[in-house]
C-alpha cells in the first residue's frame, strides 16, 4: 500500500502577524515555521500508525514550496515519512497547490491520500477536495477516525450534530482533524535516519492559478471595557442598545 500525505509549512500560533509592501505581503521577519498541525498529528500519524500495522506499506509526503520548507519535511520524514517530494514553487492559491499535489498523486499512483483538515494560516479547508476531483477518487472530510480492511476504508467523519460512520474503497483522499490520531515527538533515531531519506524536487506543472491575494486585513483591536452597577439597569440598556446594537 502506498499512502501520500499532504505537508504544509505554516506560522508557529505564537508568531507576531504584520504585513509589508501595502499590506500585501505576509511579513516572514522573525517566524518560527512549523508543520501544519493538522497534517502533522493527525494526518501523518495516522498513516504512520497503518504502515506499523503493515510493514509493507509505504509513505511518501509531498509539499508545495520553495528549498525553505525542506526543514519542515525533513522533521515530517524524521517522525516517520519514507520518503518525501517537494514541488519547486510558491503560490497561495488553492487551486494551484491542488493541481500540484494531484500531479505527484497521478505519478505515484497513490492507495491513499491524507491531508489535514486544513492550514492553519488561511484555513481554506479545500485543498483536499480539489486533490479527490483532479485524481478522480472519493472524497472524505472531517475525519476522526480512519482504519483499514484489505482494500476497503470505514471512515467516521464528523457532520453537523453528529457523527457519520462511511465505507469506501481504495484509492480515497480523506482530510484528517482531531481524534484521528494521537501527536508523536521523533525520536533521536528518525531524526538521523532523515537526513538521508529521499528528498526529490519535481519541478511544477504549468497551470493558472484562479485567485490572487489582494490585500491582508488585522482584526480591530479589543475595545476597551465598561463596567456598570449592577443595579444601573438603564445604563445597561442604553450600552446594548446603542453602543454593542445588541438589542
Amino acid at each position: 500500500m502506498k499512502i501520500l500525505v499532504c505537508v504544509s509549512k505554516t506560522p508557529d500560533t505564537t508568531s507576531k502577524i504584520a504585513f509589508t509592501d501595502g499590506n500585501t505581503k505576509f511579513d516572514e521577519a522573525g517566524v518560527q515555521w512549523i508543520i501544519n498541525p493538522y497534517d502533522e498529528w493527525y494526518s501523518l500519524v495516522r498513516a504512520i500508525e497503518l504502515k506499523e500495522a503493515n510493514p509493507a506499506a509505504t509513505i511518501h509526503l509531498v509539499t508545495v514550496g520553495n528549498a525553505d520548507a525542506e526543514p519542515i519535511i525533513r522533521k515530517a520524514l524524521a517522525l516517520g515519512g519514507d520518503e518525501a517530494i517537494r514541488v519547486n514553487t510558491d503560490n497561495s492559491d488553492a487551486y494551484f497547490i491542488a493541481a500540484q499535489i494531484a500531479e505527484v498523486a497521478k505519478q505515484g499512483g497513490y492507495d491513499l491520500i491524507f491531508t489535514g483538515k486544513e492550514t492553519i494560516d488561511y484555513n481554506g479547508s479545500s485543498i483536499g477536495g480539489m486533490v479527490a476531483e483532479l485524481v478522480d477518487a472519493p472524497y472524505i472530510s472531517l475525519a476522526t477516525k480512519f482504519d483499514l480492511n484489505g482494500t476497503t476504508a470505514t471512515v467516521v467523519r464528523e457532520i453537523d450534530g453528529g457523527e457519520e460512520t462511511a465505507e469506501v474503497a481504495l484509492p480515497v483522499v480523506v482530510s484528517c482533524q482531531k481524534g484521528m490520531a494521537e501527536q508523536r515527538i521523533p525520536n533521536m533515531r528518525g531524526i538521523m535516519a532523515a537526513r538521508t531519506k529521499p528528498l526529490k524536487v519535481v519541478d511544477p506543472i504549468a497551470i493558472d492559478a484562479l485567485t490572487s491575494i489582494h490585500s491582508f486585513e488585522l482584526p480591530p483591536a479589543k475595545a476597551g471595557v465598561k463596567l456598570v452597577a449592577p443595579d444601573n439597569v438603564a445604563e445597561l440598556v442604553r450600552l446594548l442598545h446603542e453602543e454593542a446594537k445588541a438589542i
